[in-house]
């Protein structure tokens, strides 16, 4: 059963005129869209954790990797290539320059004295060991 109701042009038109308005400011709607976001992957392979990273635009240089614990922090800058000059004019623009920030809780502690960090063509591969557990010790009681 499918049902009907009355076109009413009016509500549609103050939906569409309000539409942020009153809720949110009209510029936030599609900005999600334009902040860049790492992309990221991770894996687990022979007693560590692969993480890659698509981080395009960015120098080398301009990456940083934290960790503490069991915490992945990635940290870019994406610096503006030119500035514009008097005489030119922009038409259109998408490309977002400025700094991102990744962070995500892997399940295990990491052991950050063995972690290796690659770079290449815009891909970040981080192999990141887990850190060794505490061997239980059973205490004899006398």
């Amino acid at each position: 059963m499918s049902n009907i109701t009355r076109f009413n042009p009016f509500n549609e038109l103050v939906d569409d005129l309000f539409n942020g308005f009153l809720v949110r400011p009209v510029a936030y709607e599609g900005l999600a869209d334009v902040l860049p976001r790492v992309k990221v992957d991770v894996a687990e392979k022979n007693g560590a954790y692969k993480v890659t990273a698509e981080l395009p635009g960015v120098k080398k240089e301009d990456i940083q990797v934290s960790i503490d614990g069991a915490q992945v922090i990635l940290s870019a800058e994406v610096k503006q290539e030119k500035e514009t000059s008097q005489d030119e004019r922009v038409l259109h623009a998408e490309r977002v320059f400025g700094k991102v920030t990744r962070s995500f809780t892997l399940p295990q502690e990491l052991d950050e004295a063995k972690a290796e960090a690659k770079f290449r063509d815009g891909v970040l591969e981080l192999t990141l060991p887990k850190k060794a557990e505490a061997a239980r010790k059973q205490i004899s009681i006398q």
